[in-house]
C-alpha cells in the first residue's frame, strides 16, 4: 500500500514536470518572452541615452589603490547606436585625439598622424572603461536578451536579464542586467568575457534631469579582477543635435579640432 502511494506520487510529479516542460517549450510563449525582454532593454536604453542625435560631456575619474587618480574628459557626438565621435578634451596632452565609429568599425585619429588606427570596441580606453562603453553604449541590437528572473532590491522590483552578444564584434560577450520594473531605469550590469569570466560591475546612479528627461548621470565601474580599481563616469551638458551622416567622417573630425 505504501509502495503504491509512493509510486502514484512519483507519477504525479513526473506528469507535472512534463506539463511544465511543455509550457516552457511553447514557441508562442518563448516568442512572447523574447519580445518582452527586447522591449525592456530598448526602454532602458532610451532612459540612458536619447534615440535622436545628441552631444554629451563625460568626465571620467579612474582610481587604483595606492596610486594617483587619473582624470579625463570627453565630448561625445552620437546618432543611434551606429555613429559616434568620441573626442578627447582632457588631459591637454591628448587633446585632439578622437575616435570615430561607423557601424561596428572603430578608428582612432591622432594629430600629426595621417592614417587612422583601427581599434576594438572591447579594448580598454581608460581605467575600467572600454572603447565600446563610450562609442557604442546601447544594448539593443548588439545583444539578444532573455529574462532570467525577478528580484527585489531596496524595495524595488527588478527584472534580471541575460544579454548574449549577437556576434564577437560587440564589446562584451555577455551582460547580466538589472532593470527596475516600475520605470525601466537601469540599476546594475555585470560584464562577462567570452570564457564567462566576470570582468567588471557597473552601477547606474544619480538619476537627474539630463537632455530632457530623468537619466543616470553617474556610472561607477568596478574591476571584478582587481579589487579597488574603480572608474566613475559623470555625464553633463547633454543636448539634442541634428547630426547628419556627414558629421561622422574624418573631414568633420578635422573641422572639430580646428574649432577647438
Amino acid at each position: 500500500m505504501r509502495f503504491n502511494f509512493y509510486l502514484q506520487g512519483l507519477m504525479n510529479g513526473c506528469q507535472a514536470l512534463l506539463v511544465a516542460a511543455a509550457i516552457g517549450m511553447s514557441p508562442a510563449a518563448q516568442a512572447d518572452d523574447a519580445e518582452t525582454a527586447r522591449a525592456i532593454v530598448a526602454r532602458a536604453d532610451e532612459v540612458r541615452f536619447p534615440k535622436e542625435g545628441f552631444q554629451v560631456i563625460i568626465d571620467i575619474t579612474s582610481a587604483t589603490p595606492g596610486e594617483t587618480s587619473e582624470d579625463r574628459k570627453y565630448r561625445i557626438l552620437s546618432k543611434g547606436n551606429e555613429n559616434t565621435i568620441v573626442q578627447t578634451l582632457e588631459p591637454a596632452a591628448d587633446r585632439g585625439q578622437a575616435m570615430l565609429m561607423r557601424g561596428r568599425d572603430l578608428w582612432v585619429f591622432m594629430p600629426n598622424v595621417s592614417q587612422p588606427v583601427r581599434l576594438s570596441l572591447a579594448q580598454r580606453l581608460t581605467g575600467q572603461v572600454a572603447n565600446g562603453d563610450l562609442a557604442r553604449a546601447s544594448f539593443s541590437g548588439d545583444y539578444e536578451p532573455k529574462i532570467l528572473r525577478t528580484e527585489t532590491i531596496d524595495g524595488e522590483k527588478m527584472y534580471v536579464l541575460e544579454l548574449t552578444a549577437v556576434d564577437r564584434g560587440v564589446t562584451y560577450a555577455k551582460v547580466l542586467y538589472w532593470v527596475r520594473q516600475s520605470n525601466n531605469y537601469p540599476h546594475r550590469a555585470e560584464f562577462y568575457s567570452l570564457s564567462d569570466r566576470l570582468l567588471k560591475v557597473c552601477r547606474y546612479e544619480k538619476f537627474q534631469n539630463l537632455g530632457g528627461r530623468i537619466r543616470p548621470t553617474q556610472l561607477v565601474m568596478e574591476d571584478a579582477l582587481r579589487k579597488g580599481d574603480v572608474s566613475t563616469l559623470r555625464y553633463s551638458q547633454m543636448s539634442l543635435k541634428d547630426l547628419p551622416d556627414r558629421v561622422f567622417t574624418k573631414q568633420y573630425l578635422d573641422k572639430l579640432n580646428r574649432v577647438d
